[in-house]
């Protein structure tokens, strides 16, 4: 399949590497308005360009990685040379109705809300499409689950998606590093105390994805009765960890709504 992503940024280069490293058949394509950044890519047979257009015409699929603000000018330029593409949006709050008004019934809007981790392999990516565009979404569906995962999700529940998912990561790095200092209070060096917490959290990520069980059973097998573990998640507790985090995704969706 030959993709187009537009705006290579720290999202859309992350996906242009995550395909090309687990998904060799694509033809990709990455724009970026200065491309000093992303000639790394060219290495991984990656066409890099500094202008939208190159090569759209031919690509089947579209994918807009750019900030809210430059989504006319983008389309403003590319629609007058394109015609019947599917078109992907990763641009926070822009609704598949909005999108879809912008580029003409000629075309197809889809929804995504990928991460950076999608360069591993590793992304949640959450993907929303209307009922009449189905195939061509499902199309979006196998490119994302060729980088992670890849629910289909009601569109209502995007911008939840958007912190659930992307912000997400910044969340999960917010408590590695917070466990990464406490092990150099308790006496290891950065690197390690790095690498330890890094690996249990991707061990914990690991067991509650291949057991599909709630967290809290997992807990129960490494807590015991007056142990260290119980002892610590207490004190997390009676300090707000849980709640915290809570409120933080809570917040974050406002602000997108604009609440």
């Amino acid at each position: 399949m030959k993709v187009h992503i537009i705006g290579g940024g720290n999202l859309g280069a992350a996906i242009a590497l995550g395909m090309a490293k687990n998904a060799s058949e694509h033809q990709i394509t990455v724009t970026r308005r200065n491309t000093a950044s992303i000639l790394y890519l060219e290495k991984l047979g990656v066409t890099v360009s500094s202008d939208n257009k190159h090569n759209i015409q031919e690509a089947d699929v579209i994918i807009l990685t750019i900030k809210p603000y430059q989504v006319d000018t983008v389309l403003a330029e590319i629609l007058p040379v394109i015609s019947n593409k599917i078109i992907a949006s990763g641009v926070s709050g822009l609704s598949i109705e909005a999108l879809q008004n912008k580029i003409g019934e000629g075309h197809q809007a889809i929804r995504i809300m990928p991460n950076i981790a999608a360069q591993y392999g590793a992304s949640a990516t959450c993907i929303s499409f209307n009922e009449k565009h189905a195939d061509q979404g499902q199309k979006l569906v196998t490119i994302f689950k060729e980088l992670g995962t890849a629910p289909v999700i009601d569109e209502k529940l995007m911008d939840a998606a958007t912190v659930l998912a992307a912000s997400g990561t910044a969340f999960a790095l917010r408590y590695i590093r917070a466990s990464m200092q406490a092990g150099i209070e308790i006496g290891f060096d950065w690197k390690t105390a790095l690498a330890i917490s890094a690996q249990t959290v991707k061990g914990a990520a690991e067991m509650v994805m291949e057991e599909q069980i709630h967290p809290e059973q997992l807990i129960d097998r490494v807590t015991t009765p007056q142990g260290c573990t119980i002892t610590g998640l207490s004190e997390m507790e009676s300090h707000g960890f849980s709640s915290s985090l809570i409120r933080g995704i809570k917040a974050a969706v406002k602000k997108i709504k604009g609440v």
